[in-house]
Order: structure tokens, then C-alpha cells, then sequence
């Protein structure tokens, strides 16, 4: 009866809160580890579970070495779980209501300078299909601060390069963001001269395409990253992010204001946001340290 338990919350992840897959999947996984962690197998199960339970079960995930943010996405992920049960009308009081955990501390996120962008844009060979693809995606996701799994989930209708626009429909939001003339020209000369060669079939609808035709991977576009990371010799752990968090911390170094960069990384909160103005404060405070005479 596990099963149906977890399918059922699956269902409710993707259809009701409309979950990207990366939370589905860790949601997923929390849940399925509480349940095989406490004995839950049926509804009737679930109508058991107390509040010092799931208390319980959160100090031996500490116990156990889990960082504070993975306990908070246990949370999270149990109270969407019994959320789900209660809107069927299994339960009738969430027994995750009320337990309290730790606060992480936000972590400041990775970026790359505004030089190593560069470095990486430099690297794709603007000859061949394979090179100019490639060239066109690391451009844009730099352009537009959209998340990986959005790039690539990009359709050809969404993409206006002659009005300068990309329109992303992500699991959460939904806007259009402008993209500077260089990604502009780069994508439109990727449609017209790239994926016309490459696409197997006029019903294909999607944006970037891999060698067979078809839409390329996330996977895919991670071992792109990676690669040309490698080749332009950036020691940095390079990721997709890595560029979605560069795009804002670097229109916030030369004057954006949040709201704009909360509206074009399409942010439900300001408070996720800010935390580019505390990054950026903390780069002021470490060129102050480094080469103040006075601050040595």
C-alpha cells in the first residue's frame, strides 16, 4: 500500500502544487524514506502518526548528520505529504503543524566574475552546428538568468530574437525577459542556419536540439557546461546555476534594482533576492579587507 501512498502524493505534487521535477523528486524521496523510517504502509497508517513522531524522527535525521537545510525540506516535504492526505479527508489535523526546526542559514550562492563569464562564452567554436548551439544556449542562459531545466524546455515559439525576447514558462512563473542585442543575433542566427539543419521533423517544437533532432537533456546541457568549463580553465565547480546567479549578482553590481531581477528570475519573494544585495555586500567587505592600507 506504500506505493499507493506515494503515487497518489506524487499526483497531488504535480497536479495540484504544480511542482518543478527536481522537488517532486526530492519530495519523493523524503517521504518515502519517512515511511519506510516509521512503518507507514496505508492510510489508516498515516492516521496514527502524533506530532512527537515527527519530532522524533527530525532529531535523528540530525543525529544523523543531515544538514539543517535538508531537515527543512523534510519539513517541507512531510507537510505537503500530510497536506495532501488531509485535503482527501484521510486525517484531519497535519501532526507536521507546529513542529519546529532549526533555521538554516541561507548559503551564499557560487558565481562566476564577470571576466570568467567571458572566458566561457569564448570557448564554443562559432563554427559547426555543435559549437554555435552551444554557444547560443550558454549565452542566453547568461542573458536571461532562467533556470537550466527552463532553457531547455524552451519551444521555438517562445523566442522573439528580432524584438529582443525570451518568453519562459517555468513550474512556478511565467514571464518574458529582454535579452541583450549579442544573445539576440546569436539566436537568431542558431534558428535560421543551426536547427534548420538539425531538426528531423517540422512538427518538433522545441528550442535546442541535440545531434539527433530531438530536444537536448538536461544532462546533456550539464556535460556542455562542464566541458567548456574545462577548456577555458575556470577553477570553479561549474554549474547551470552558477550562470542563473552570476546574471543576477551582475545587474545588481551595475545598478538593477531587486524587484526588476526578482520579476526577470521570476522570485514569488523579494526576501529570495536580496540575497544578491548580501552577496554583493559581502564581495565590498572582502575588497575593503584585502586593500584598505589601514584595514591589514
Amino acid at each position: 500500500m506504500t506505493d499507493a501512498l506515494l503515487h497518489q502524493f506524487e499526483n497531488y505534487l504535480t497536479t495540484e502544487k504544480h511542482a518543478s521535477a527536481n522537488t517532486v523528486t526530492s519530495y519523493m524521496r523524503d517521504v518515502s524514506a519517512f515511511c519506510s523510517s516509521t512503518g507507514l504502509r496505508t492510510e489508516k497508517d498515516c492516521g496514527k502518526v502524533k506530532r512527537k513522531q515527527i519530532e522524533d524522527y527530525f532529531q535523528g535525521l540530525e543525529a544523523g548528520g543531515k544538514s539543517t537545510a535538508t531537515i527543512q525540506r523534510n519539513r517541507a516535504s512531510l507537510t505537503d505529504f500530510f497536506r495532501s492526505l488531509q485535503r482527501r479527508g484521510v486525517i484531519e489535523v497535519n501532526p507536521v503543524k507546529g513542529v519546529c526546526v532549526r533555521a538554516a542559514q541561507p548559503r551564499m550562492p557560487a558565481t562566476l566574475t564577470m571576466e570568467e563569464v567571458e572566458k566561457l562564452l569564448a570557448i564554443p567554436a562559432e563554427s559547426g552546428y555543435k559549437g554555435r548551439r552551444d554557444k547560443t544556449m550558454i549565452e542566453l542562459l547568461y542573458a536571461t538568468g532562467i533556470k537550466a531545466t527552463e532553457l531547455i524546455e524552451l519551444d521555438l515559439q517562445d523566442v522573439n530574437p528580432r524584438m529582443g525576447f525570451v518568453h519562459c514558462r517555468g513550474a512556478r512563473s511565467e514571464r518574458t525577459i529582454p535579452i541583450y542585442p549579442e544573445a539576440a543575433r546569436m539566436l537568431e542566427d542558431y534558428i535560421r542556419n543551426v536547427r534548420a539543419y538539425m531538426v528531423n521533423t517540422p512538427a518538433e517544437k522545441a528550442l535546442f536540439l541535440n545531434m539527433t533532432g530531438e530536444r537536448i537533456t538536461r544532462q546533456g546541457f550539464w556535460k556542455i557546461i562542464k566541458h567548456y568549463a574545462e577548456q577555458a580553465n575556470i577553477h570553479k565547480e561549474i554549474t547551470p546555476q552558477m550562470l542563473r546567479h552570476s546574471f543576477a549578482l551582475h545587474l545588481f553590481q551595475n545598478g538593477a534594482d531587486l524587484r526588476s531581477i526578482q520579476r526577470m528570475l521570476g522570485h514569488t519573494d523579494i526576501s529570495t533576492t536580496q540575497i544578491y544585495a548580501r552577496l554583493y555586500q559581502n564581495d565590498l567587505q572582502e575588497t575593503y579587507q584585502r586593500f584598505h592600507p589601514r584595514a591589514r
